[in-house]
């Protein structure tokens, strides 16, 4: 008899977890509950921990308040009434160290899930009552059901896998162990990507191998080499992915070549410099400030993509106040000088509005060679266009970024209109990407070509001060290069950065906001997003700015600011902010990125601990902008260990690469595929901060394979299909 042909993961993707024996319409839909509707996401759902029979923690030899897990027979199970009338059922439980007693309160079906005969892992607190050991309300993983039967009675491991279960959806550890050994023997050998060679080049076992050992371990041993190689899997498919998209932008980019001069960038403030120099030199002449070492290196780099053939593909990462927005306005204005025009992106009509304005004040004094002005000069032109705009000023917009006379475009969403075209579009950038979705960001990308009368690929760096761990860069960017400002201007304090809990300490804050506005200066106050509720968060804000206005803040300008505001009102509000006629700003997380007052030095984020620790961190970024000492006060108490964790570390360091790698920690790596993915986790067992030595091997494969574009990149390709949709596989995939 022919040896069964090896089967395609994808292949598993497509049989319903219904054509399983004991799986009928009830279990369909209780393993749906819990995301796994196919095989594919049966043996994908992996242990939790594997507990070996023969190691497992005696109760006897616990102590009182220990954790633990212990491995037990019921022997005795009991059910009645409680005198307030709560449901108590009681177990004896049986182990190699004796016996010990379970207590369920408002359990009542326990009582038919562990009948006598079930052997089950009980995860609890080791108690005492009447001098005996005793767990209450433990987690529970049934093992071996009352009847005796194992998933396979030829099987005689020692270990036993435990995984997630859902008592919402009435599914045990032992039952999902069994449909998933059922999934694998039915399946047979395995597609496997990698051949010999490969496999013993990165010291991995086959995939077959790998699932049924990580499952259906005999011996502790056989678990590492298995996890091993299911979590190269996953780093492989990311890596290949993210080449294939290298790969296609590089075989259907036309790009843009620009002649940007590396030597300008070496010009002093101060420099003589004419008319006649590139604009590059000019702005830097005459700009107060001299570039950092960070920023002349980050844009050393972005030179070179301008001037390459291909179109650049950059993230640029730098933490709050590093100059990122300077950097960018170099780069546009290098396009600029070379005939072409420019796109700059916000994420709010607030960021927006404040780009607009900066820039214009940046390039007052430049002028362009325009062979259709009066002399063949004119002055560079910024324009903003956002969804605010007037008809009358927005066509005469449009008509001049058709028409070239337009250098550089500021906008929100409402530049991915299809009436926004362009006489030679060379650069765009995106501010704060992470506030934008992947298709947004593909459609500037893959649009500007259609929208240039040039016909070609705009080149595209993506901004952000949000710092991304490398290796997190390494998956959800990857298909972008990366740039990393690492240097604060000179002169820049550390934000002194306190969490006031007592009623003294809050106490101590108000006064010293007090404090700042007598010295001349300004304050943030932040209230969170309540209930997922925009109208709540406008009302929350509100209410606060009247009794700070009323209470400890008697006195002083108060303004608000909230994103149910009128886009006019709210830029009036942060124009009075900006002239000093607001002492203080009470606001929502709309002021997150990019708000500029120099003169703000402190920043009050009340409930600090409803805010994400990277939130928390942007919004920190909001005071701090000047040599002036600035100050940041967290409010509320934590009401996790989580939410305390994060508090703690925003006030040890003002770094927001550790801090990133912190969240990173707490938050865990998710879905990184990006918002065009069908929602399966990409990463089930791999740890980014953990496993970057696999990550870098499963980078360098996926190179090569992608680059061979045989066997292996059709299996790969193939298993994709599970993971992006279908626009993204028509033209990831062809070869």
């Amino acid at each position: 008899m022919s040896e069964a042909p090896a089967r395609p993961l994808r292949a598993l993707g497509d049989v319903p977890v219904s054509h399983l024996r004991h799986i009928g319409e009830k279990r369909t839909a209780a393993l749906a509950s819990m995301g796994i509707d196919n095989v594919f996401d049966l043996i994908t759902h992996y242990p939790r921990l594997h507990v070996d029979r023969t190691r497992r923690a005696e109760l006897s030899e616990l102590s009182v308040g220990e954790s633990a897990a212990v491995l037990g027979e019921v022997t005795k199970v009991a059910a009645r009434r409680t005198r307030n009338a709560r449901a108590l059922v009681e177990l004896s439980v049986s182990d190699d160290g004796g016996s010990f007693r379970v207590v369920f309160f408002n359990q009542a079906w326990r009582e038919r899930q562990l009948p006598v005969g079930t052997q089950a892992l009980f995860f609890g607190t080791v108690g005492e009552y009447q001098g005996r050991r005793q767990m209450t309300n433990p987690i529970v993983d049934v093992i071996v059901g009352p009847s005796g039967e194992s998933r396979d009675p030829s099987r005689v491991g020692r270990m036993v896998s435990i995984y997630p279960a859902s008592g919402k959806a009435g599914l045990t550890s032992w039952e999902l162990g069994g449909f998933i050994e059922e999934s694998l023997r039915r399946a047979g050998p395995l597609l496997d990507p990698l051949d010999e060679d490969t496999r013993a080049r990165f010291s991995l076992i086959d995939r077959t191998a790998a699932y049924f050992q990580y499952h259906l371990p005999r011996e502790r041993d056989d678990v590492a080499p298995a996890k091993r190689r299911l979590i190269f899997d996953e780093f492989l498919r990311l890596q290949t992915l993210i080449a294939l998209r290298r790969r296609y932008l590089a075989t259907h980019a036309q790009g843009i070549t620009h002649d940007a001069d590396l030597t300008d960038l070496e010009v002093a403030p101060g420099a003589l410099t004419s008319t006649d120099d590139a604009l590059v030199r000019r702005f830097l002449a005459g700009h107060p400030f001299a570039l950092t070492g960070a920023q002349r290196r980050v844009l050393g780099e972005i030179f070179t993509d301008l001037a390459a053939t291909l179109p650049m593909n950059r993230l640029l990462q730098g933490d709050v106040g590093s100059g990122k927005t300077l950097v960018s306005l170099v780069a546009l204005l290098a396009v600029i000088d070379h005939a072409r025009q420019g796109v700059l992106m916000a994420p709010t009509e607030v960021l927006a509005e404040q780009h607009a304005a900066a820039l214009r004040r940046d390039v007052a004094d430049l002028t362009v060679h325009d062979p259709r002005a009066l002399g063949g000069c004119r002055p560079v032109r910024v324009a903003l266009l956002s969804g605010k705009t007037r008809t009358k000023e927005r066509q005469e917009i449009l008509a001049g970024l058709n028409e070239g006379a337009v250098d550089v475009v500021v906008g929100t969403h409402a530049l991915l209109s299809d009436d926004v075209r362009f006489a030679s579009l060379g650069l765009i950038v995106i501010d704060e990407q992470h506030r934008f979705g992947v298709e947004q960001r593909a459609t500037l990308r893959d649009q500007g070509r259609v929208r240039s009368r040039e016909g070609r690929d705009p080149d595209l760096l993506v901004m952000t001060a949000t710092p991304i761990p490398r290796t997190a860069a390494m998956v959800a960017f990857g298909d972008l290069d990366l740039s990393v400002i690492d240097e604060l201007p000179n002169g820049r304090l550390a934000i002194r950065t306190s969490w006031a809990q007592s009623d003294d300490e809050v106490a101590a804050c108000w006064r010293h906001v007090r404090d700042e506005v007598a010295a001349g200066n300004r304050a943030f106050v932040i209230c969170p997003l309540v209930e997922g509720s925009a109208r709540v968060e406008a009302t929350s804000a509100v209410d606060e700015r009247t009794r700070l206005a009323l209470g400890e803040l008697r006195g002083l300008a108060v303004g608000l600011l909230h994103g149910q505001m009128k886009s006019d009102e709210k830029e009036a509000v942060m124009a009075s902010f900006r002239a000093g006629e607001l002492d203080v700003l009470v606001a929502t997380v709309v002021v997150e990125v990019g708000v500029d007052v120099p003169e703000a030095t402190v920043i009050v984020i009340e409930d600090a601990w409803r805010f994400g620790l990277a939130q928390l961190h942007q919004l920190r970024g909001r005071v701090g902008r000047r040599d002036a000492q600035s100050y940041c006060y967290l409010l509320g108490d934590a009401p996790s260990e989580e939410a305390r964790t994060r508090l703690q570390a925003l006030v040890a360091t003002n770094d927001g690469f550790d801090l990133a790698e912190t969240d990173l920690a707490l938050r865990g790596e998710g879905t990184l595929l990006g918002a065009r993915q069908k929602g399966r986790s990409d990463l089930r067992l791999a740890n980014l901060r953990r496993d970057e030595a696999l990550l870098r091997d499963a980078q360098t494969l996926a190179q090569e394979i992608v680059q061979a574009d045989g066997g292996a990149l059709e299996v790969l390709s193939d298993e994709l299909r599970l993971f992006v949709d279908d626009d993204e596989a028509s033209y990831l995939f062809k070869s």
